[in-house]
């Protein structure tokens, strides 16, 4: 796969999970336990044996790059190619928003890339895929561009790229849709062609007016490539809201789930933080849960995602809820239907609850 030149695009649009992704990137949001967003492209990326990877950078990279830093943990830290930022450009004079203006500004690090094709992932999706079979899948159709897609089987809200295809994959249609239903095909986020067809297709949107990679570069101009979508049979998850976001993570726990994203010969990869294992007390009762190293159990918790170093007191009682890092929540309190960011204090004998279609956001650092 050295043939292959990975970018991964964090320009996702953050206003539907603001509450998360108002001071950090939506693509380094934490993630079932221990994990961030970006890591699921990214460690997909290196274990189908890809070794130059440019990380196209948001307006606040900060988060990102506390995570990523040298890329070491994902075996991209080397002395030839490696991993890569690729800043993101500040609004030009005519204000355009949008991806584009970052891709056509960084076009000459892609050109003189040594690799024949460029492979775009978005980096908001929740997936373990083989991308040596999308290479194939690629050169075995002829296709100028290969999308990877996902059939729904249930109703998905938020912003959805439904395809139409033959039966061979040829794509017949494809357009933005605020609600794909069950039996869609939808795209993943992830983009192979040849390296001239990227470039091209930059700098024709780009100097015509576009904004946006996708819209301007894909859809609109989709009668100027063949495309074919390859089809991924294993699990998918798109996290561009609040409730996109509880329902993946509930989903993980699901074993079925789970074994295929982490159990499997593709592990993925995220920031190594050594820590202590978990103490659960004698007073502590935990079902269907996954709880991460530094954990101090001495309640219940059901159905619940805990992240590295919370502290759960004598009587609290958590249900359905993730809780971020190094939060308290003190004893008699309970939780419910409730996702806690990172050093959230939750006094004692407090009661909060959500809905499962709408679960109560608690603010990072906050004290209740």
């Amino acid at each position: 796969m050295n043939t292959i030149m990975g970018l991964i695009n964090l320009q996702e649009d953050g206003s539907l999970i603001r509450e998360l992704a108002d001071r950090r990137a939506v693509e380094s949001i934490p993630f079932a336990g221990r994990y961030r967003l970006i890591d699921f492209a990214l460690s997909s990326m290196v274990n189908s044996g890809i070794r130059k990877v440019g990380v196209m950078l948001p307006d606040e990279p900060r988060s990102v790059l506390d995570h990523l830093r040298s890329g070491k943990d994902w075996d991209l830290a080397r002395r030839h190619d490696g991993l890569f930022y690729l800043p993101a450009v500040p609004d030009d004079t005519q204000q355009r928003k949008g991806d584009l203006k970052n891709f056509y500004h960084n076009l000459d690090f892609i050109e003189h890339a040594s690799a024949d094709y460029i492979l775009l992932a978005n980096g908001s999706f929740v997936y373990n895929v083989d991308f040596d079979e999308v290479l194939r899948f690629h050169q075995n159709t002829g296709a100028d561009i290969t999308l990877v897609s996902h059939t729904t089987e249930d109703e998905n809200t938020g912003s959805n790229v439904v395809i139409e295809t033959a039966e061979n994959g040829l794509i017949l249609d494809i357009t933005e849709k605020p609600v794909a239903y069950e039996g869609m095909k939808v795209s993943m986020g992830v983009y192979l062609m040849e390296k001239d067809v990227f470039v091209e297709c930059v700098r024709y949107a780009y100097e015509h007016g576009g904004q946006r990679f996708l819209l301007d570069g894909i859809i609109r101009r989709a009668a100027n490539y063949t495309m074919f979508a390859y089809a991924h049979g294993g699990y998918m998850a798109h996290v561009d809201s609040m409730s996109t976001y509880y329902r993946a993570n509930m989903e993980i726990l699901d074993p079925s789930v789970w074994e295929e994203l982490f159990m499997g010969e593709r592990p993925i990869y995220t920031k190594i933080k050594d820590g202590i294992p978990v103490q659960y007390k004698d007073t502590a009762k935990v079902e269907n849960s996954l709880i991460a190293n530094g954990c101090v159990i001495r309640g219940e918790v059901e159905n619940s995602i805990l992240f590295r170093g919370v502290t759960v007191g004598r009587g609290v009682k958590i249900r359905n809820s993730i809780i971020m890092q190094k939060c308290d929540i003190q004893n008699g309190a309970l939780v419910e239907n409730v996702i806690c960011d990172k050093n959230v204090v939750i006094t004692a004998d407090k009661w909060l609850k959500g809905a499962m279609e709408y679960p109560l956001v608690i603010r990072k650092n906050a004290t209740i």
